[in-house]
């Protein structure tokens, strides 16, 4: 009797559908679509595994004590480091941004922000604004990751600069969100000088609206505007940020001063080359970039004086 087939023997319909099951299910795994699923899936659990396995120590110490405190280590994934750089003209010292940009290299964080005074400028002499912003453009563009600009007063001296920058780089002022951090990069010059438009305004209350969810709001523009007299329409954007985790970094005076206002941080930075006396850390006048470590509870900083950042070849042994 063939052995390999239910036709030939006798035995009870409930049999044969057992048999039939039992086929179709053979079938399935025999399929070249289950294959490629098992493969994709296989593909998933080691990619995993793998990248498990690379985010901890491994180790063959097997002593009750070990030689370090413990291997929690820092590597949280909602956290992420950026760079801020400061003043680079009114009265540009010659070399110290572009020593800068080099050093930022070194540290190699994600992004670059800044606040404002990127090129000296000129109310009327488009062909020397043209040659300032093609230099200011090759020397950020040396960096190893994206920079985002942000106006200051010599950036929009006048209606022909502000066209200049509209023609270069699109918006006066905009937003973007990254690993839900909100980043509001604002314009105090928004015509005039010392001033921000309704229609900015109206701008930051609908990015803050559709971005209710972030755990942290970040806010760079040029002037403190809030320690100025009149206040240029700031106070209706600090009105709408109550409510929300938030920090406001700017520039302009050179000087470097930290203020707490409303429970939130608001910073002015020194310079990244920008004019300054430079009387030292106590006067608050000393060329600096800002690392910023954006962390669960805001963001933590870091100012790295650019004297203090030094590559490799600091001191070379002599040849033999």
């Amino acid at each position: 009797m063939p052995r390999n087939t239910i036709d030939n023997m006798r035995v009870s319909p409930r049999a044969r559908a057992r048999h039939r099951t039992r086929t179709r299910f053979s079938e399935f795994f025999t399929r070249p679509t289950f294959a490629l699923a098992v493969s994709i899936a296989l593909c998933f659990v080691l990619a995993g595994c793998a990248t498990r396995s690379h985010e901890r120590i491994q180790h063959r110490v097997t002593t009750e004590q070990k030689p370090w405190t413990n291997l929690d280590l820092n590597n949280d994934p909602d956290q992420f480091h950026f760079v801020i750089v400061s003043d680079r003209t009114g009265g540009a010292r010659a070399g110290i941004f572009e020593s800068a940009v080099d050093k930022i290299n070194l540290l190699q964080p994600e992004f670059v922000m800044s606040i404002g005074d990127l090129v000296e400028g000129d109310e009327n002499d488009a062909a020397k604004v043209d040659t300032e912003w093609v230099e200011f453009k090759g020397i950020v563009g040396k960096l190893e990751m994206p920079f985002f600009l942000v106006p200051g007063n010599h950036d929009m001296k006048s209606n022909m600069m502000v066209d200049e920058w509209r023609r270069r780089f699109g918006p006066i002022y905009y937003h973007f969100r990254y690993r839900d951090v909100l980043f509001l990069c604002l314009n105090t010059e928004d015509p005039p000088a010392s001033h921000m438009s309704d229609a900015q305004i109206e701008y930051v209350r609908k990015a803050l609206d559709e971005n209710k969810d972030v755990r942290w709001t970040l806010v760079f523009m040029h002037k403190p505007l809030w320690d100025y007299e009149n206040t240029g329409g700031f106070e209706k954007i600090e009105t709408l940020l109550q409510g929300r985790p938030y920090t406001v970094f700017t520039g302009h005076r050179h000087d470097y001063m930290k203020f707490t206002r409303h429970a939130h941080k608001y910073f002015v930075f020194a310079t990244t080359g920008g004019s300054s006396k430079m009387r030292g850390v106590a006067e608050g006048e000393f060329d600096h970039v800002v690392w910023v470590t954006m962390m669960k509870d805001g963001p933590r900083i870091a100012n790295l004086l650019l004297d203090g950042i030094l590559d490799e070849n600091v001191r070379l042994a002599p040849e033999k």
